[in-house]
């Protein structure tokens, strides 16, 4: 198999990439620090992988993701899936004193990833067939006060994600929206852990599966959508009392 990761740097594309590896996949890393995506490309070439090639990358330049996605199809002569993982998680009250920190976060979890999905839904269109899966969040299900910005540019991802999949479905090409929940990793080092926390490591193996075999959505844990069915449904006049 010959899979593109965007943000393999992160927690849970690793944990994702390592299952891959032991199937000897063949992979295409993208990622900002060009130290860390190599020390990630190595260690999954240990762990059995056919062939791993890294490629640093800052994917808020946006006229560079084309390039990009034409090295990995070159590199590994062709696809048949990508994901899609990068993201940051925003500081809300400083999005809330800054334009510039709101649009700034909009181009990390929204932009980069909107254009990236336009370029490689082209790709597997012509082609006939393939996966793409893109971790967006339950925090995109429903505005909450604690990380609205957060929330509203992965919520833009999941309904791009909706109608890029109705698009897709006559070309034969799956399009898996993942919405993990908390998950402990480095990017919620600063939140205090409960038992709605997740490991990258159970996250990870869920990611795997679903590319495998494709699904439409898939919250991870799977309690997410329950839960966030439920709250969808709460009417906003009770919803914006909530204390969160």
């Amino acid at each position: 198999m010959k899979i593109l990761i965007v943000g393999a740097t992160s927690a849970i594309a690793q944990e994702t990439a390592k299952h891959f590896a032991r199937e000897q996949a063949e992979l295409f890393l993208i990622a900002r620090d060009k130290t860390k995506v190599e020390a990630v490309a190595a260690d999954l070439i240990v762990r059995g992988a056919g062939h791993v090639a890294s490629y640093p990358l800052d994917v808020t330049h946006i006229d560079a993701l084309h390039a990009a996605v034409q090295a990995a199809v070159t590199d590994l002569q062709g696809l048949d899936a990508v994901l899609i993982a990068h993201g940051s998680l925003s500081d809300q009250r400083a999005c809330e004193d800054s334009v510039a920190e709101t649009l700034q976060e909009f181009r990390i979890n929204c932009l980069s990833v909107i254009a990236l999905l336009t370029i490689v839904a082209n790709y597997f269109e012509r082609q006939g067939t393939g996966c793409i899966a893109v971790i967006s969040s339950v925090a995109g299900d429903r505005g909450r006060r604690s990380n609205y910005v957060y929330g509203a540019a992965k919520g833009a991802v999941s309904i791009f994600l909706e109608g890029l999949r109705s698009r897709l479905v006559r070309a034969g090409v799956s399009v898996v929206t993942i919405k993990p929940g908390f998950v402990d990793t480095p990017m919620t080092a600063h939140m205090k852990k409960n038992a709605l926390f997740a490991t990258p490591e159970a996250v990870g193996k869920r990611i795997y599966e679903v590319i495998k075999h494709p699904r439409d959505v898939l919250y991870v844990p799977w309690f997410w959508r329950p839960v966030m069915s439920f709250l969808r449904h709460v009417p906003h006049r009770v919803y914006k009392q909530l204390p969160f």
